[in-house]
Parts: C-alpha cells; structure tokens; sequence
C-alpha cells in the first residue's frame, strides 16, 4: 500500500499527462471540447479513473466517450512513460457531473428567490395578529408606589 499522499500526487501527474496528450496528441475527430476535471487513483496504484467534461450535445458526448476509449492504450503508455511506475495504472475514463449538478443548483436557488420575493411580496402590506408589540416589557414603577 502507498500513502495518500503520494497517489494524490500521482493522479494530479496523471490528470496533467491525460489533458496534454487529449490536447496535443490524440487526433481523433469524434474529440469534443473535453476538460479534465480530476483524477483518483487507488491506494495500490493499480487503477485510475479519470473525470473529465465535454461541452456540446449528447451527441458529442457520447463520440468524446468512444474517443477517449479507442485512445485509451497510447494514453496509458504516455502515462507509463511519464510517471516510471513499475505497473502503470488501468485508465476508466468517466464523465463528470460538475455542470449538470451546477445547473440544478442554480435552478433551485431560483426558484427559492421566486418563494422568498412573494413571502416579501406578502408581508408587505400586512399587520400583526395581535399587538404591535408582542413581547411583555418590564414594568415600570414610580417612585411613589414604593
């Protein structure tokens, strides 16, 4: 076993290697604007699994998916040759839902906006139920009562 440490650097490398060769070295035409968002690599450095975000439609994400795979082997033998690990690690590559999951952030944080600005809209004209103020207040003693 390794430390945490030391696989954190290493999917850090790795993360660098895979977007340099996505960047630089692998032609294939089905590759969409893809960004490597991360890399994990197990305690025993056997496998890493890379994340990664494509913009476009479902179409061209699904033609990144296949891309990524059919260059899968010459990724794994750049990885090899660049970190010298004695057993260069298994590449899974998979999709990240970073911007799917930002989306539904902003939608919700919308619709709170929209509920709290009809509270506002609400409570702008109203009165309270009981009195003015609720809240009981110390009484007041003159000095003559004592």
């Amino acid at each position: 076993m390794v430390d945490a440490a030391r696989a954190r650097k290493l999917a850090d490398r790795i993360q660098r290697i895979v977007a340099e060769m996505l960047e630089r070295r692998v032609k294939d035409p089905r590759l969409g604007f893809v960004t490597v968002t991360d890399a994990r690599l197990t305690n025993d450095l056997r496998e890493a699994t890379v994340f990664y975000t494509v913009f476009g439609s479902d179409e061209e994400k699904a033609g990144t998916a296949a891309a990524l795979e059919s260059a899968k082997g010459i990724i794994r033998t750049e990885v090899g040759r660049q970190t010298g690990l004695r057993h260069t690690p298994s590449l899974t590559f998979k999709s990240d839902d970073v911007q799917r999951n930002a989306e539904h952030i902003e939608s919700l944080l919308a619709q709170a906006r929209l509920s709290d600005a009809e509270v506002a809209r609400a409570a702008a004209g109203a009165t309270p139920a009981g009195e003015s103020d609720p809240y009981k207040t110390p009484r007041e003693y003159d000095d003559e009562e004592e």
